[in-house]
């Protein structure tokens, strides 16, 4: 059902993948949005290990919420910082995209917890997320992305 990497040699493993979803901060989230035309939008992550599944904090109303009630199915895009060889002018950037199917999730306790863990991937400070939790927790939902395909290359910027 999912293509293959032509270029297999650039393929990361799959634990590599996982590394790079678990340390980035942001990637772009992919929906079918109005008129079929895709809608991707950069988006705050937390990949949690527990049960292998994305997590995105949104508000309760946009285009984005509006195209998931509709259509389910997504692809979301994360990359590193890349690094450059000795002598090299071009990065070399981990890429990962994750299709998979997401669903809303409005369960307070679970905004909580995975809002919390999202926020300990940023500088926030002492007391931040418990701070925005507190004042936007009556308009946040938790979207839930099950995974249900996952590759990674090691694309080389020429």
């Amino acid at each position: 059902m999912f293509r293959e990497l032509v270029r297999k040699h650039k393929e990361l493993p799959k634990d590599i993948c996982i590394e790079v979803l678990k340390n980035e901060t942001r990637g772009v989230l992919s929906v079918l949005g109005d008129n079929d035309y895709p809608y991707g939008m950069p988006m705050n992550h937390f990949y949690n290990e527990e049960d292998g599944k994305i997590y995105f904090h949104c508000g309760n109303v946009g285009h984005r919420l509006e195209s998931l009630r509709k259509h389910d199915k997504v692809s979301f895009c994360c990359y590193d910082q890349g690094y450059k060889n000795e002598g090299e002018w071009h990065y070399n950037v981990k890429s990962v995209i994750a299709f998979g199917r997401i669903k809303i999730v409005d369960d307070a306790d679970k905004i909580v917890d995975i809002s919390t863990k999202l926020c300990d991937k940023f500088p926030c400070g002492e007391g931040y997320a418990e701070k925005e939790i507190a004042a936007a927790l009556h308009r946040t939902l938790l979207l839930e992305m099950t995974v249900e395909h996952m590759c990674g290359k090691l694309v080389t910027e020429l």
